[in-house]
C-alpha cells in the first residue's frame, strides 16, 4: 500500500470524538470469548466502539445487546461485515466458520481480529492470508499469551541470552469443563489440540524462535464416554512431542475436561537454568495443614484458577488495545496470519500422528 493510500485508509477509520480517534468494531460470535472482547471494546478501550454484533443464535445476540446496547444487530455475518460504521471485525465464532467470515470481512475492507484456531485446515489459513494480502487490511490472531505480563517477562529473560539456549520446553494447557459437542467432531474442530492447545504451540514457537520440524503425538478419551460411539477418534487427553529445526525439544500436554480448574503452565529448560511461567494455583496464599495426628503429614491447600477469563483478563485487553492501535497507526500486528497458520500446521500434524501412531515430519531435516 502506498503512503497516500495508507493515509487515506487511516483517515477513514478515524472517528472524531473530541480529540480522540475511535475504531468502529463489529463482533461476529457472541460466545464466551466474544463476550470478553465485547466488554473490552465497549467499556475498556476508549479508542474503540462496538458498533455491531452478530451471532447465528438470536438469543445470544439479544443477551449481549442487553449488556452493551449495540447499535446494529445481525444473525447473518455477510450483512454484519458490511456495516458502514465498522472499520474492523472481531471473529469469535466456532473454528469451522472462520475462513468464510474472515474472507468476507477482508473483501468488505474491514480489518480483522481472528480468534484462535485460525481455521480448520492449513489451506483455509492460506485463503485468509491471501484475502488479507489482496485487500491490504490488518489481520491479528488472538494469541493473548503473547500479551500476558508473565509470558512477556519470560520471553525477555530467554531472549537476553543470560540463561543460554533453550534445551527443552514444556507447555501444559488444560480446560476445566466438558467441551461443547461440536468439538467431538474432529472434522469441525481438530480436537482439543486445536481448541485448547493452539496457545501452547504458538507460545513454544514464540519462545524458541524456530519452526517445528517433527511431531509425535498420542492421546485417548478418558472422560467423555458419550462421544466414543459417534466419534471414536475423539480424545480428551493428549501428549505431543516436538522437535524444532534448531534442535530444541518440546512437549505439549493437553486435557479437556480436567475438572480441577484452568491450568496453563510453561517450563523452559535452558543451558544455565530453568524458567517457570504460571502455576495451577490462583493467588499467592497457600495453606499447609497436618492431615491427621497419626500420620503427621502436611497437606497443601490452595485455590485453583477458575477460568482462562480470570487468568488472562489483562492479556485479552492488551491484545485488543494493540489491534486497535495497529488500525489507527497503520502498523502491522505483532501476531500475524503466519503465526496462526503455523499453529494449525502443528495441530494437523499432531492429529495425523495420532491416527498413524508414527512421527510426522513438517520440514526437511526432520
Amino acid at each position: 500500500m502506498s503512503g497516500a493510500a495508507a493515509l487515506d485508509a487511516l483517515q477513514m477509520v478515524r472517528k472524531d470524538c473530541g480529540e480522540m480517534q475511535r475504531v468502529g468494531v463489529c463482533l461476529v460470535g457472541a460466545g464466551r470469548a466474544g463476550l470478553v472482547h465485547a466488554r473490552n471494546i465497549a467499556s475498556r478501550i476508549p479508542t474503540a466502539e462496538l458498533v455491531g454484533l452478530c451471532d447465528a443464535n438470536p438469543e445470544a445476540v439479544h443477551e449481549v445487546d442487553g449488556l452493551f446496547s449495540v447499535p446494529a444487530l445481525y444473525t447473518n455475518y455477510e450483512e454484519a461485515v458490511t456495516n458502514p460504521n465498522a472499520d474492523a471485525v472481531v471473529i469469535g465464532t466456532p473454528t469451522f466458520a472462520h475462513r468464510d467470515i474472515a474472507c468476507a470481512a477482508a473483501a468488505a475492507g474491514k480489518h480483522i481480529f481472528l480468534e484462535k484456531p485460525m481455521a480448520i485446515a492449513v489451506e483455509e489459513c492460506q485463503d485468509i492470508i491471501e484475502a488479507v494480502k489482496q485487500t491490504g487490511v490488518k489481520l491479528q490472531l488472538g494469541f493473548m499469551r503473547r500479551f500476558d505480563q508473565s509470558f512477556l517477562r519470560a520471553k525477555s529473560i530467554v531472549d537476553s541470552g543470560e540463561m543460554g539456549r533453550i534445551v527443552l520446553i514444556k507447555s501444559t494447557g488444560r480446560g476445566p469443563g466438558l467441551p461443547p459437542p461440536w468439538i467431538y467432531d474432529l472434522g469441525k474442530s481438530n480436537g482439543i489440540l486445536a481448541e485448547v492447545n493452539s496457545h501452547d504451540f504458538d507460545s513454544l514457537r514464540w519462545f524458541v524462535g524456530s519452526e517445528v520440524c517433527r511431531v509425535y503425538a498420542d492421546g485417548a478419551n478418558f472422560k467423555c464416554p458419550e462421544a466414543k460411539d459417534a466419534y471414536p477418534d475423539f480424545y480428551d487427553n493428549a501428549v505431543v512431542n516436538l522437535r524444532f529445526s534448531d534442535g530444541t525439544l518440546g512437549v505439549v500436554d493437553g486435557a479437556c475436561p480436567c475438572h480441577y480448574g484452568y491450568d496453563a503452565r510453561v517450563e523452559i529448560l535452558c543451558e544455565k537454568g530453568v524458567v517457570f511461567v504460571g502455576n495451577a494455583q490462583s493467588g499467592s496464599v497457600t495453606r499447609v495443614v497436618v492431615d491427621g495426628e497419626a500420620t503427621g503429614i502436611g497437606t497443601v491447600h490452595g485455590d485453583s484458577v477458575r477460568s482462562w477469563r480470570n487468568l488472562f483478563r489483562d492479556a485479552y485487553l492488551d491484545e485488543m488495545e494493540h489491534f486497535v492501535e495497529c488500525v489507527l497507526e497503520d502498523r502491522e500486528p505483532r501476531v500475524t496470519g503466519t503465526d496462526g497458520l503455523k499453529a494449525v500446521e502443528i495441530v494437523a500434524a499432531a492429529n495425523q500422528s495420532l491416527r498413524s501412531g508414527k512421527p510426522v515430519a513438517l520440514n526437511e531435516g526432520a
